[in-house]
């Protein structure tokens, strides 16, 4: 029997949540299934991944073929590699604690930049949030300061009736000078 690793859909529409099983390759892909081995949810950034470890490497040691999408789970999670390092044991290449060393090395690198993603993205989070909070407060100011003019001019209506009333006599004086300057000008041309 021709066994396979893959994906099993749950959850509804537009919001996908999968099991990771190995069933039968002629069942279909939400029917009879062998054995669940974890889950992946996507919705999440950085997609959530639970894979029991050990269990999904005796499937794939067992000859198991996982899916493309699997195939990509598995190697982000490590199983593909460690069978690899596996293999290399048996062949004499490497000894079972060089194989440890080199998969520890790698399992912590691998947890290194999953964890400076999640960093990055709580800062970029954080700095959306600082700047809608500058953008919020800069509107508010301006709002304050719109409705300060709008109920304003009631009491500087009536300091304003009191300057015109005393520019008055100065305009016309102004007038009164500009007209003979006018007349000057005309004269020179």
């Amino acid at each position: 029997m021709a066994t396979k690793i893959r994906l099993q859909r749950f959850g509804k529409k537009g919001k996908p949540f999968f099991h990771v099983v190995v069933a039968d390759s002629r069942s279909p892909r939400d029917g009879k299934f062998i054995e669940r081995l974890g889950s992946y949810n996507p919705n999440t950034n950085p997609a959530t991944i639970e894979i029991n470890f050990d269990k999904t490497l005796d499937w794939v040691n067992k000859g198991a073929e996982p899916t493309d999408t699997c195939r990509a789970i598995l190697s982000y999670k490590g199983v593909l590699y460690k069978k690899h390092l596996e293999g290399g044991v048996k062949k004499g290449a490497l000894t079972a604690e060089q194989a440890e060393v080199k998969f520890a090395e790698w399992l912590s690198a691998k947890e290194g930049r999953i964890e400076g993603k999640k960093d990055g993205l709580t800062k970029s989070k954080e700095e959306v949030k600082k700047a809608a909070l500058a953008a919020e407060a800069k509107k508010n100011a301006d709002r304050a300061a719109a409705l300060a003019i709008k109920n304003a001019p009631v009491v500087e209506e009536v300091v304003a009736e009191e300057e015109v009333a005393d520019e008055a006599p100065a305009a016309e004086v102004a007038t009164e000078e500009a007209a003979p300057a006018a007349e000057e000008n005309k004269e020179e041309a």
